[in-house]
């Protein structure tokens, strides 16, 4: 037998001694007197932890909460400096203004543009009417040098008032096709002077949300645990300053072997005994049972090792009772749960249900 065979089978050994302690520990433990039916295992009780972190890296600049405060959900709980994000909305909110005025001013270049287009586009009718005059001119001039009537030298004349009034024309329409391209730049100025206010305002609002996040609040209603943080301390994006308990998300954790486990439904009625208070016997429902097993050997061959199997069982004390009872409720204490894996089964008279309320009237 090789060293590293020695090895596991040792190691092998030693998790199966653990495994039996486990399950006879478990049994040892059980209550006397259990009617068949119901059985239980010790836990202890869990609620949902929940991390208060500044969205955005900063300076803590006070905290309102302390160590134990129950707090409301949306309460502030604690705030960030905000002096360099009121700098950067003055600055966004000049940034505004500029690009309101360059507005302003691009639209005042589209109506000079416009006005100016408007002369350029009389030009050319202007230069067109000279020219078809001069055409006109021209044709007189040529029938009449045919004839003789009139000097060969008018005609060339009136030839070159017709070729100079359609270069006035050409000139004319060129002015009006860049007075048309101004015109188009100019309400893209605009446009762009629109955008650049848009985005100013976008930016406005980031700050102002980043501002509105700087109040730093509760999601949850639940206790203040601890400070994780202290005021002046500068803290990273996601930094954590609070962590709270949701005192409407309580639960025991516990375990209970293969053969048990088994017979444990999504809603079995739980019934749980605290160490601290055991005359108070508090309701509860099963609303987690384990798909996989814990404290078990990777391969299970025997009937023996299937019943060392332990599956992580948690029962949910319901949240309205949590809430009238708020002041009481606190997490970490050990306990047993008791579990009726039968409907059939009869709760004890020691496991009937009483609360706080119940033993003040009896006397408790």
């Amino acid at each position: 037998m090789t060293q590293s065979r020695k090895t596991w089978l040792i190691r092998g050994g030693i998790a199966a001694a653990i495994l039996v302690v486990v399950v006879i520990l478990w049994k040892l433990l059980q209550p006397a007197g259990l009617p068949d039916g119901i059985v239980g295992g010790n836990g202890r009780l869990e609620a949902v932890e929940i991390d208060v972190s500044a969205k955005s890296p900063g300076r803590i600049r006070d905290i309102l909460a302390d160590e134990g405060q129950l707090v409301k959900a949306g309460d502030v709980v604690a705030h960030m400096d905000v002096d360099v994000l009121k700098a950067q909305r003055q600055e966004a909110q000049a940034q505004l203004a500029q690009a309101q005025n360059a507005i302003l001013v691009a639209e005042s270049q589209v109506s000079q543009r416009q006005s100016e287009r408007a002369a350029a586009f009389a030009t050319v009718r202007q230069r067109e009417a000279e020219a078809s005059a001069a055409r006109k001119r021209l044709g007189r001039s040529e029938t009449l040098a045919r004839e003789g009537a009139t000097a060969v030298q008018e005609r060339d004349d009136d030839q070159a008032q017709v070729e100079g009034a359609s270069a006035s024309v050409e000139a004319a329409r060129a002015q009006l096709a860049s007075i048309d391209a101004a015109i188009a730049s100019a309400r893209s100025q605009v446009i762009g002077a629109r955008s650049n206010v848009d985005a100013a305002r976008a930016t406005i609002e980031r700050i102002d949300a980043d501002i509105r996040d700087s109040d730093l609040r509760a999601p949850r209603a639940g206790r203040v645990q601890y400070r994780v943080a202290q005021p002046g301390e500068v803290v990273a994006g996601g930094g954590r300053v609070l962590n709270l308990v949701d005192l409407s998300d309580v639960s025991m954790t516990f375990f209970l072997p293969e053969t048990v486990a088994g017979r444990v439904g999504i809603g079995s009625e739980v019934r749980i005994v605290l160490d601290a208070a055991p005359e108070y016997i508090i309701p509860a429902k099963v609303s987690f049972v384990a798909d996989v097993a814990q404290f078990t050997p990777k391969t299970v061959e025997t009937t023996s090792e299937r019943q060392k199997l332990m599956f992580r069982v948690k029962a949910r004390i319901d949240p309205k009772l949590l809430e009238r009872h708020i002041a009481y409720v606190k997490t970490g204490l050990p306990g047993m749960a008791y579990v009726r894996v039968d409907p059939r089964a009869q709760w004890p008279a020691n496991l009937k249900v009483k609360l706080f309320e119940q033993a003040e009237a009896s006397g408790k």
